[in-house]
């Protein structure tokens, strides 16, 4: 059996969701690896035998997503070139996690494809979604479309979908709590962070950074470049995690038992849904309206956290079940 695997490059919690369920395809067949997009920190270990330029969502230093800069990395031409590359024909299954090259190319030759995301969580119309309607939603109605749908959420929401894929090195790792803070806003500026964080001074904030490349210390906030391996260690002995509004990140925390706060990006709608669905939990949320975010972290690293999460290691079923119920 021949199965490809076409894998979004924006962002960090789709590679690392696909660097546990690769192994696992590669257990019924051939595997190829494709992904489009630039704006990940985190790398596969196995080959990649395509890699496209896609469309990328830049991050910005605002707390949102750079849309000028995301307007000037696209490039119609080179994705028409691109969906003509691949031979889907070849494939016995074709999977996807919201990459549209592949995406649409199933589309244009009208050949099966298998969503398996977090985005294809929202298909369903029990997942909690805020009622404001934008033009972000047609973005993850259109971005990647596909025939079928499998899909992973904080809690499962319809009976397509499940609980998030933690990977094996979470699951693995000892958990404690040193009493500090890990904080990682990859749309956020560490200059605009540090300044709130020192207003908690009893607090130590460990800060992960896309916008530095040096590690320094300023007070009681520790700030460095994004890393996989210590962002781990920081995140495995926090007290809490402080992060945007992302699914891997926050998931991956909660299946630790840490407390969470999220300030989901502003104008991304999956965000946003995220945040939602994170508050009906009775979690924090700093929305994009809150120009004070001094009070509501204060908070937050007073209270204990209230409602515990669960989630059990499926991934492995999930994937057989997906073989054996779409592979042609």
């Amino acid at each position: 059996m021949k199965i490809l695997y076409a894998i979004q490059g924006t962002g960090n919690g789709h590679i690392s969701r696909a660097r546990e369920i690769i192994p696992l395809l590669q257990q019924h067949g051939e595997v190829d690896l494709l992904i489009s997009g630039t704006q990940a920190d985190v790398k596969l270990s196995q080959e990649v035998k395509y890699q496209f330029h896609g469309f990328s969502f830049i991050f910005g230093k605002k707390g949102g997503v750079d849309h000028y800069k995301t307007w000037k990395t696209m490039n119609l031409r080179r994705f028409a070139k691109d969906m003509r590359v691949v031979p889907l024909k070849e494939y016995n299954l074709i999977l996807n996690d919201f990459e549209p090259v592949t995406a649409w190319a199933c589309k244009q030759q009208r050949i099966e494809s298998v969503a398996l995301s977090h985005q294809a969580s929202f298909e369903s119309r029990h997942v909690p979604k805020p009622k404001s309607i934008d033009w972000a939603q047609l973005v993850m109605k259109y971005y990647a479309p596909a025939t079928h749908h499998v899909g992973f959420h904080f809690d499962r929401y319809d009976d397509f979908i499940y609980t998030p894929v933690i990977r094996a090195e979470i699951r693995n790792m000892v958990i404690s709590d040193l009493g500090h803070y890990t904080v990682y806003l990859p749309a956020i500026d560490d200059q605009f962070l540090v300044p709130i964080l020192k207003n908690i001074p009893h607090i130590k904030w460990e800060v992960f950074s896309k916008h530095t490349r040096l590690s320094y210390i300023d007070g009681n906030v520790s700030v460095q470049p994004v890393n996989n391996e210590f962002f781990n260690k920081s995140l495995a002995s926090c007290t809490g995690l402080f992060t945007g509004g992302g699914f891997e990140g926050p998931a991956e925390a909660l299946y630790m038992g840490k407390k969470l706060l999220v300030a989901p990006m502003k104008f991304q709608y999956e965000q946003q849904c995220n945040a939602f669905a994170l508050r009906q939990f009775g979690l924090p949320v700093i929305w994009g309206s809150n120009k004070n975010w001094l009070p509501v972290i204060k908070e937050w690293v007073s209270q204990p956290q209230e409602h515990v999460f669960h989630f059990p290691d499926e991934t492995a079923a999930v994937i057989d079940k997906v073989v054996n119920q779409f592979a042609r």
